[in-house]
């Protein structure tokens, strides 16, 4: 994927990459406006066990979790070896700073064209709003990095894009706050057994709580099972 984003800045084409996981396709399945955001997306990648368990119980198998998480430092990495550009744009004040100077210190090679995290409700006030973008766009990257979760993030990426169109954009959510070390990540092994999201939520509880045991555990396991019963439809038809 990340050769892919390359070859495409090679010839002067810009996209957006999104990376759903369980609460993303759950607003995707019931709003019309997520939907959009992710049929917009150049490229969309699974992040969250619970799809790629889907994926193979249904007898489609994805390759694997590619989570935001780890995207955001895997393709700093090609753009700092192809001597291109990445904008940091989100996370609570001073996050992005942060954020930057890591990335700087562990690839020194790589242009951090800019960083920014805007005011809580920038997007609600209209000179706001603009001046964050008419920013972004002066910077001009080839990469830019956008922490607001979904789907806000998505918006500020619909209204970026037609001024930037030989940028690539990417939705990461809580990522620049894990790079810049605001937040942490669960440990490799809850990433790996998928239960990162116990991880978030015992350090969330309040805002965490109803998303993730009330919205998205059940369309969870409504997944699962509907995969299942896919993969035994598709064998009893043979």
């Amino acid at each position: 994927m990340n050769a892919r984003v390359l070859a495409e800045l090679a010839d002067g084409n810009g996209g957006q990459i999104i990376t759903p996981n369980v609460d993303i396709l759950h607003r995707v399945v019931r709003d019309a406006d997520s939907r959009h955001h992710v049929r917009a997306s150049s490229i969309v990648v699974a992040d969250g066990k619970p799809i790629v368990w889907a994926s193979r119980l249904a007898g489609d198998p994805l390759p694997a979790r590619v989570a935001g998480s780890d995207l955001i430092w895997s393709l700093s990495a090609t753009m700092a070896d192809a001597g291109r550009s990445v904008y940091l744009l989100g996370g609570e004040p001073g996050t992005a700073d942060q954020a930057k100077h890591v990335l700087r210190d562990r690839l020194p090679a790589l242009k951090v064209a800019g960083c920014l995290s805007p005011s809580f409700g920038f997007d609600t006030r209209a000179d706001e709003y603009a001046a964050v973008c008419d920013e972004v766009v002066g910077a001009a990257p080839d990469v830019v990095f956008v922490g607001f979760g979904f789907p806000k993030q998505e918006r500020v990426i619909a209204r970026l894009r037609p001024r930037l169109p030989q940028t690539w954009f990417m939705g990461c959510g809580a990522a620049i706050g894990f790079v810049a070390g605001v937040h942490s990540r669960a440990p490799g092994w809850m990433q790996d057994s998928g239960l990162e999201w116990v991880h978030r939520l015992y350090r969330e509880p309040r805002r965490l709580m109803r998303r993730y045991l009330v919205d998205d555990a059940p369309f969870a396991l409504r997944l699962l099972a509907g995969s299942a019963r896919e993969r035994l439809r598709k064998g009893s038809a043979r």
